[in-house]
């Protein structure tokens, strides 16, 4: 007989620009940097002018990184007699980790607070999951997964 399933979750960074959006913003910030470009260099500051193409240059980096990123996945599967947490890099490559629920619990103390990190812990060790969710995300998530914990001690034997 198969384990009973007490909580499944894919976690997932929120989606960047898309492709034509993320050209019109490179393409508006080309714009403007040209011309700002161009106005300094008719008030003889030319030397400054290829600052305002490096400030493009690293924006389109920026969002790339932001699209690579973009692809880190999360996966949560509680049994009754397991936790398994599966992080998928941005270059798909996996790595699994099962534990014993039954000692595990949920410290996720000052949502509120900036940064503050959602990590299931179990004696010395310590797991951080979520960290690129939002506030009230993370939150969702430590609520569901105290639920699901405690009905996992709870659960008879199958």
């Amino acid at each position: 007989m198969g384990k009973r399933v007490l909580l499944e979750a894919t976690i997932e960074p929120n989606p960047p620009l898309r492709p034509k959006a993320m050209a019109l913003v490179i393409g508006l910030a080309a714009v403007a940097s040209f011309a700002a470009g161009f106005g300094f260099a008719l008030h003889g500051a030319w030397p400054v002018t290829p600052f305002f193409g490096l400030d493009v240059l690293l924006l389109a980096w920026a969002m790339r990184a932001s699209v690579r990123a973009s692809r880190r996945r999360e996966l949560l599967r509680l049994t009754t007699d397991s936790l398994v947490i599966e992080r998928i890099a941005a270059n798909g490559r996996a790595v699994r980790e099962e534990i014993n629920p039954y000692w595990l619990r949920v410290e996720h103390e000052d949502p509120e607070l900036l940064g503050a990190e959602l990590a299931l812990v179990m004696h010395r060790k310590r797991w951080v999951i979520g960290s690129f969710l939002g506030p009230e995300e993370r939150l969702q998530l430590a609520d569901a997964l105290r639920r699901a914990l405690r009905e996992a001690r709870t659960a008879t034997p199958e």
